[in-house]
């Protein structure tokens, strides 16, 4: 009965709910810009890869070399496209 219980996903349940509380906390306390915004940051970007691991299977297939390969790809577009656009439109470079 122990193999058939989804520990592994209930545990991500409860860290994701917890990486939310943490988020939420910026709302409710008092913090400055420059530390509420690194607690957004560093939350969403864990809370995203544990979806990734946890509820996608992306560790779970013999071909998770090209999927995590594939992943950094996009997440490099991403960066260069964010601060393309940044230096583009606000700090005029």
């Amino acid at each position: 009965m122990k193999e058939l219980f989804p520990l592994k996903q209930v545990m991500g349940f409860v860290f994701s709910l917890i990486l939310t509380a943490v988020a939420l906390l910026v709302y409710f306390t008092d913090m400055s810009f420059s530390v509420g915004m690194t607690v957004l940051l560093l939350t969403a970007f864990i809370q995203a890869g544990l979806q990734l691991v946890v509820f996608m299977h992306a560790g779970e297939t013999n071909d998770k070399k090209s999927i995590y390969t594939n992943i950094y790809y996009g997440l490099l577009i991403a960066l260069i496209t964010i601060f393309g656009t940044l230096l583009t439109l606000i700090w005029d470079m």
